[in-house]
């Protein structure tokens, strides 16, 4: 249902350098009635994809490790974030990106995920939708080594770690990212692993 209580009035393009920055100009009506003018700046990257593999016989997952400049430029003093496997949709669907990211990245070729949930990840800025996902694995379906695509400048290390020590790694702050934050707790929460 679209919100009748605003209206678009005016977009300006200020970056489509990697992605697209917008500058939007909207009018909003208010809940006591009155109108108001805002001006935000939305970054439309496209949606993504994010999965979570886990072994319920190892009672592991598999993660990945990377450089992400803007963890590095924020704060982050080497760089590297350990994150659950994600990509961009590229006019893909959820199930068949995934599933492409996974093997590109992990080296892991899964037939079967399960949809989770989807989420808006930074809503006050950015577009995105990400389609959260879950899959079992086994050393059966790793078919090669993983590590992205080296044309997309990927550099993607892929880590095996017992369950119980991803979830430690989130309260010791060495895993800081949000999506993986979030599946590691969705195994926890529904007992997966």
């Amino acid at each position: 249902m679209q919100n009748t209580n605003v209206s678009i009035e005016k977009t300006e393009v200020l970056s489509d350098n990697w992605y697209t920055l917008k500058k939007i100009t909207f009018n909003i009506q208010k809940r006591d009635g009155t109108i108001e003018q805002q001006s935000r700046e939305a970054y439309d990257r496209g949606n993504g994809a994010v999965i979570l593999l886990y072994n319920i016989t190892s009672n592991a997952v598999i993660l990945t490790r990377q450089f992400r400049l803007p963890t590095f430029i924020n704060g982050n003093p080497n760089g590297m974030l350990i994150e659950a496997c994600a990509g961009l949709l590229d006019n893909d669907n959820p199930e068949e990106c995934i599933k492409r990211e996974t093997e590109e990245e992990t080296g892991y070729k899964i037939s079967k995920v399960e949809k989770i949930f989807e989420a808006y990840m930074s809503p006050g800025s950015v577009t995105e939708i990400l389609h959260f996902f879950v899959a079992e694995y086994s050393n059966e379906m790793k078919v090669a080594d993983g590590g992205g695509l080296e044309h997309e400048g990927e550099n993607i290390e892929v880590l095996e770690l017992p369950f119980n020590n991803a979830l430690a790694m989130v309260d010791s702050g060495e895993i800081k990212d949000a999506k993986t934050i979030m599946l590691l707790q969705y195994l926890r929460i529904k007992k997966i692993l």
